[in-house]
């Protein structure tokens, strides 16, 4: 017997003897991570985010006549019942989806830019550009959504440069028996962020006013590009505060795989590269999974499973937590491997990212099939996101193994295409769960499984872990 959209609702409300009327009428205001994120996302970027909810949704008021909506009178959220924006479905989907229409633009031109001048202001620059609109949010909302939509554009613009920049200054300053480590724990900082921001950007959605999230977290962003100025550097040789033994560790141990060779870029070997392919396969088919989740996990959680706003927010936090653990544990014991126990680079890379994309495959799968088991539903689920983490070892950094004198442009251009998942998934997601049934949800997670699987084996086939010789003049095979 197929089951409705609000079976797991009703049921979980049954038995926690909340009025039935709380499936109609209460309010959930799941959320999106912090702006600055790996894989990045801005705040407010999916249908998952609090402000998204508060806007296109009717809010409780704190009245006697309507407590029954939330778990207890201390948790009462002090505004009236408003529709705040009454945009169609149409319209919600292009603010939505406009932030990848920008952050697609800039890729490319992200990596090659970092590599021409320099990592450090592209980075922290396009990362204050996103603050400035994220900042603006709340008035382009009043203007109209047109104008919502080109601040959001402008939001994926400047986010965009992110990380190949960053890749690209990874070039410089990870010598390559320390790689996995170093950028596993760097890009942690998009799990921590994800899981400081998605209660936190709950509360202030519920307790204050949906404009307050991007008023705070964009004050927060302008406290990290003045830290960002201040501490960071290019390149080993122009920092100020490290001393010259390890300047001297840094350079050495990399001065064989890069090469300084004025503005030649191999434009055609890097494009006709199946290494580098194997990457885009990979990537791709990773975040189809990653933005899936990232995207409609909440909607899951409000609609098939009954969580209330509380919950949501906490328990959508959980899958951040184990990827980040395991990312960082990951990156210590892939470094472990090939430094102590002289696995080659290729075998890590590869053993990783099957581990790394076929877990996840298999417990969002098993997740389907829990039916209102909340526990084992949420405990799959977080399964599948946390040894998601496991890639960063992975795919993820394969591009400074394999030419990392152009990290960023081949960042970029994987990036590139591993931000379609985000642009076309969700909405396939959300065009084969119209009624929220159960079986509607069973057929998403095969997609999304069977995307990982192929891209896991296109990788395992394809992959290498050795400076390619378009990469260098003088080709040295690091690690192997």
């Amino acid at each position: 017997m197929t089951k409705n959209n609000h079976c797991c609702s009703v049921d979980k409300m049954i038995k926690s003897k909340e009025p039935l009327r709380a499936a109609l009428r209460g309010t959930v205001c799941p959320c999106s991570p912090v702006m600055v994120s790996l894989w990045p996302m801005p705040l407010g970027s999916t249908s998952a985010s609090p402000w998204w909810t508060c806007l296109t949704t009717q809010t409780p008021a704190a009245t006697p006549a309507n407590q029954y909506v939330l778990h207890t009178p201390a948790l009462l959220a002090p505004y009236t019942t408003t529709l705040v924006y009454d945009w169609d479905s149409e319209t919600q989907g292009w603010i939505l989806g406009s932030f990848f229409y920008g952050y697609i633009l800039t890729q490319i031109p992200g990596g090659y830019l970092a590599r021409k001048y320099g990592a450090k202001w592209l980075l922290g620059l396009g990362i204050l550009g996103t603050v400035v609109f994220t900042l603006l949010t709340p008035v382009a909302a009043d203007l109209g959504a047109g104008y919502l939509i080109a601040v959001r554009v402008l939001e994926g613009i400047g986010e965009g440069v992110t990380f190949p920049a960053m890749h690209a200054m990874w070039a410089f300053w990870a010598p390559p028996m320390e790689r996995s480590r170093l950028l596993t724990i760097a890009y942690t900082g998009a799990q921590l962020g994800t899981v400081v921001a998605l209660p936190l950007s709950a509360q202030i959605c519920f307790y204050l006013d949906w404009t307050w999230v991007f008023y705070i977290f964009g004050i927060v962003g302008i406290v990290w590009f003045i830290l960002w100025a201040l501490l960071v550097s290019n390149t080993p040789s122009t920092h100020p505060r490290i001393t010259e033994q390890e300047r001297l560790y840094i350079t050495s141990s990399l001065n064989k795989e890069l090469t300084l060779s004025g503005d030649h870029i191999p434009w055609g070997s890097i494009l006709t590269s199946m290494p580098l392919w194997a990457i885009v396969v990979a990537h791709f088919s990773y975040n189809w999974t990653f933005y899936t989740l990232l995207t409609l996990l909440p909607t899951y959680m409000s609609d098939v499973l009954g969580f209330s706003i509380k919950e949501n927010g906490a328990l959508s936090a959980l899958p951040y937590i184990g990827c980040g653990l395991l990312a960082v544990l990951g990156g210590q014991l892939a470094d472990y491997l090939r430094e102590n126990c002289f696995y080659r680079t290729v075998v890590v890379r590869k053993a990783f990212s099957l581990v790394g994309m076929i877990g996840p495959a298999v417990f969002i799968v098993a997740a389907g099939y829990t039916g209102c088991n909340y526990i084992l539903a949420v405990a799959f689920l977080s399964i599948s996101s946390s040894l998601g983490g496991i890639v960063a070892s992975g795919f993820n950094i394969n591009h400074l193994d394999i030419a990392p004198s152009y990290a960023g442009i081949l960042l970029g251009i994987t990036n590139s295409f591993a931000t379609i998942p985000g642009m076309v998934g969700p909405v396939i997601a959300r065009a084969l769960t119209k009624n929220n049934t159960i079986e509607e949800w069973q057929t998403v997670f095969y997609i999304s499984a069977g995307i990982n699987l192929f891209g896991a084996v296109f990788y395992t086939v394809f992959g290498q872990g050795v400076v390619q010789p378009w990469a260098v003049h003088n080709p040295h095979s690091h690690g192997n």
